[in-house]
This record gives C-alpha cells, sequence and structure tokens, in this order.
C-alpha cells in the first residue's frame, strides 16, 4: 500500500511539472521514470518492456514524410483549386475547415495548420475581411478528424498502440463500425455549425491557383504509407514493429530521393529537424512512468474509483469519461492525458465486466475533441493563433470561444453518442 501511494505522489509531482514547464516535458517524464527505477517501482526489465517503440517509429516517420509534403507544396496547391469552387466566403470557411479536416486525418494537427492557414489568409487579404474567425475555425476542424485514423493524431496512435488495433480498425473493428465513423459524423454536423457562425460573410470569393508543386514523390509517399498500412491490417500475425517500419521505412526513401535530387543534404537536415524528438522522448518516458504506477496498484485503484462515482452504471461511467476528458483537455495537453487514462480506462471496463473498447473510444472522443474549447488546449490553436499574432491581429479568448464551443459540444455529443449507440 506505501508504494502505492508513493508511486501515486511521485506521479502527481510529474503531472503538475508537466503542466507548469511545457518546454521542459521532454526531460520531467523520464527523470520521473528514473526515479521509478531507484526506489526499486520499476524494474529496468519492466521499464525497456514498456517502451512502445512501433508508435515511437510510427511517429517518426509520419513526421518526416509530413514535412517532405508540406515542402512539396501540394497542400496549398489543393486548398486553392478547392477554393475555385466555392461562391462566397461563408462557403470558403465551409471548404477550408473541411479541407483542413481531412488533412489532418491523415498528418499531424499543427502541420495542418501551417498548410491550411496560409490560403485563409490569402483569402482574407483578397476580400479585405478579418482573418481571425476564419483561422480560428481551421484550427479546431484539424483538431476534430485527427482520431479518425491511425496516422492523424498522436493520441490516435498511441490508443493503437495500446488496443493492437491496425489502420483498418479505426474503419472497421470487430465486425461494427470503428471510431472513425463517430469521428466523421460529428464532423459532419459542424457544418451547419460553421455555415451559422459565418452567415453574415456573403462576399464572392476569386481565388487563382498559383502555388507550383515542387515534387509529387512526397505526395506519393502520404499515399502510400496509408495504403501500405492498409495492406499491413490485413495480416493478423505480422512483426509487431511492422507499421513502425512501413513509416520510417517510406520516410527514409523519401529523404534519400530529396539528396539525390537536390544534391544537397540541406533539405534533409531540413526534414531531420522536423522531426520532434522531444515528443519521442517525452512518450517513452510516459509509456515508463504508466507501467510503474500499474504495477504498483494505482491503474486499479484509481478505475475503481471511477467504478464507485459511477456507481456501477455502464452508461454514467461513459458519460462520465467523455466529460471529464472533454474538461480537462481543454486545459491540459491530451498526450500525457491519453498515455495515462488508457490503462485506467481498461481497468474500469476489466472491474465492470466488459470490454475496454467502449471506454476508450469514448475517451479518444472527449480527449481529442476538449481542447477546442480554449485557444490553449491544443497545439493547432495555439499554432493558428501564432500565425495570426505575427500577421499583427489580436485574438481574445472571446474570440476563440465563440467557434470553439459550439463547435466542440456538437462534434463530441454526436461522436460519443454514435459509439454508444455501436459499443455500448
Amino acid at each position: 500500500m506505501n508504494t502505492m501511494f508513493l508511486a501515486l505522489a511521485i506521479f502527481v509531482v510529474m503531472y503538475i511539472l508537466l503542466l507548469a514547464f511545457a518546454d521542459l516535458r521532454w526531460i520531467i517524464a523520464p527523470v520521473t521514470a528514473l526515479v521509478f527505477l531507484l526506489l526499486g517501482i520499476l524494474r529496468p526489465a519492466e521499464a525497456a518492456g514498456a517502451i512502445n517503440w512501433n508508435v515511437l517509429m510510427m511517429l517518426a516517420g509520419t513526421m518526416a514524410t509530413v514535412e517532405l509534403f508540406i515542402r512539396s507544396k501540394m497542400p496549398g496547391r489543393m486548398a486553392e483549386k478547392l477554393l475555385q469552387k466555392v461562391p462566397n466566403i461563408q462557403w470558403a470557411a465551409v471548404v477550408l475547415s473541411v479541407f483542413s479536416g481531412v488533412i489532418s486525418a491523415f498528418v499531424d494537427n499543427v502541420a495542418t495548420v501551417l498548410m491550411v492557414a496560409p490560403v485563409g489568409l490569402a483569402v482574407a487579404r483578397q476580400l479585405k475581411t478579418n482573418p481571425v474567425p476564419l483561422i480560428i475555425a481551421i484550427a479546431v476542424s484539424s483538431n476534430l478528424q485527427g482520431a479518425a485514423t491511425l496516422v492523424g493524431d498522436t493520441t490516435s496512435i498511441l490508443l493503437a498502440g495500446y488496443m493492437n488495433m491496425s489502420f483498418n480498425d479505426f474503419f472497421w473493428f470487430q465486425g461494427r463500425p470503428g471510431i472513425a465513423f463517430a469521428v466523421e459524423g460529428g464532423a459532419l454536423l459542424t457544418i451547419p455549425v460553421l455555415l451559422y457562425l459565418f452567415r453574415k460573410e456573403k462576399e464572392r470569393v476569386s481565388v487563382e491557383v498559383k502555388t507550383v508543386v515542387a515534387d509529387y514523390v512526397p505526395t506519393a509517399l502520404m499515399l502510400g504509407t496509408v495504403l501500405l498500412l492498409i495492406v499491413a491490417s490485413q495480416f493478423q500475425n505480422k512483426p509487431e514493429l511492422t507499421n513502425g517500419m512501413i513509416c520510417c521505412g517510406l520516410a527514409v526513401i523519401g529523404i534519400l530521393y530529396e539528396m539525390l535530387r537536390t544534391k544537397s543534404a540541406g533539405l534533409v537536415k531540413e526534414t531531420l529537424k522536423a522531426v520532434d524528438y522531444k515528443t519521442l522522448i517525452l512518450l517513452a518516458g510516459l509509456f515508463m512512468v504508466i507501467e510503474g504506477i500499474n504495477r504498483a496498484g494505482v491503474i486499479d485503484a484509481i478505475a475503481a474509483l471511477f467504478i464507485r462515482i459511477g456507481g456501477g452504471s455502464v452508461l454514467f461511467t461513459y458519460v462520465l469519461i467523455v466529460g471529464i476528458s472533454v474538461l480537462l483537455s481543454a486545459f491540459i495537453d491530451n498526450i500525457p492525458y491519453v498515455a495515462t487514462m488508457l490503462p485506467v480506462v481498461s481497468g474500469i471496463a476489466a472491474q465492470m465486466g466488459i470490454k475496454p473498447y467502449l471506454f476508450a473510444f469514448g475517451l479518444l472522443i472527449g480527449a481529442t475533441l476538449g481542447g477546442n474549447i480554449t485557444p490553449v488546449g491544443a497545439s493547432a490553436n495555439i499554432a493558428g493563433i501564432g500565425i495570426l499574432q505575427k500577421e499583427g491581429y489580436k485574438v481574445s479568448t472571446g474570440d476563440f470561444i465563440r467557434i470553439g464551443i459550439p463547435f466542440t459540444l456538437i462534434a463530441v455529443v454526436t461522436g460519443a453518442l454514435i459509439i454508444w449507440i455501436v459499443w455500448a
């Protein structure tokens, strides 16, 4: 019992430090794991075995390929072509938001904002209108659909790694519709919300296709990553690192190709710099810490607490998990939260005698979308606001929540309801 309270106390201190010192998170998590090792809460073999190398390899490879994709300028050209089809800025906002959502299903949310926001700024400048609502809509839309596919967001990769889910499992899992249907259901119902929010913006849009694609190979690599992950999903007894090898392998092909094409190592260096090594180290540390609190009995204790609060009701416990996930992820980073809570919700399900998928999918819906409530709830929001501030525009909390709250509520309620209907 003393070990459990000690492990819990260390974990709480770690989480407080993660919130207080965001720039040092990549150091705090592995140092906490080291403390667990020194105190004997975790043995070296257990710590090493806790790290999900497949997840880390998938992240690293996808980050590199996305950087090449952005530099090819294909996303900008795609956005301009889309905008040629819309009659006014109201529908431009919808198209850009939906476009950023679709892109973010396969590309990191922050990268998606960096791709699409410049197009939104160009449209706003041309029409002499305020770009703030448009960029906010792009940012919150990019957060929405990251949970739709295995490669769309770090939290999705965490879910897939923990639940041993393949790319196809996000669409069809154990004979039922996967989490992608819940995410897309929520996304569809945000379109009327966007149309209402931009109901006064009736100015016509006229956009020329000016962006020249520098290279089509990165686009082929992006598509190849998705296709190979789908193919790999068909094999039940594949090696554990298969998905990670696919993502890293295609990234290496892309890097070598660019080195040969440009006859320079400059772009290769920039691509490797784009890999967020600090996030990879943070996740490795979190994997070890979570293994430590699990072995100390903390996970089981938290699961039992949830069950007591939920009164043994599966519905009430489900609503509790989704609701708490939305509220917490509005203020804290959802990566450590999801990494921590996946074992918790699995423990809750085990103690209630049900499979974990209902609670795990509800967790992902709440944690992924809750970040849209506040300007600091998701990295994509911060990136979008940073772009606006760089252009000289001020973004108040009121500006953000005017779009973020209705957007979040309709998407979360719809997605959570679909998951309950399918998986309860």
